[in-house]
């Protein structure tokens, strides 16, 4: 994949899951990317919040790179480039 146009980069983001609650009072989560304004998503649990956001992040980036905008890279907010496909691994 090197060397040719549109290489494969990829991107880590740092993302927030707090413990909120849902408008009818149910305990939920909330996750948000602090690096990608307005990127939300929710769960009924930890698991299910960090899973949505990880599918919103994907579509934020996906519509970025459709629009032609560059994906935003800022340290200081949790977000890195790498040159090349990686496989990140959550513990």
């Amino acid at each position: 994949m090197e060397g040719r146009r549109g290489a494969v980069k990829s991107y880590v983001f740092r993302v927030e899951v707090e413990e909120d609650t849902f408008p009818d009072g149910r305990k939920g989560y909330h996750a948000s990317c602090p690096a990608l304004a307005g990127c939300r998503a929710y769960g009924h649990t930890e698991k299910e919040a960090f899973a949505n956001i990880q599918e919103a992040i994907q579509a934020y980036a996906a519509n970025l790179r459709k629009a032609g905008k560059p994906i935003p890279v800022d340290p200081k907010l949790g977000t890195i480039e790498l040159p090349g496909p990686c496989v990140i691994v959550n513990v």
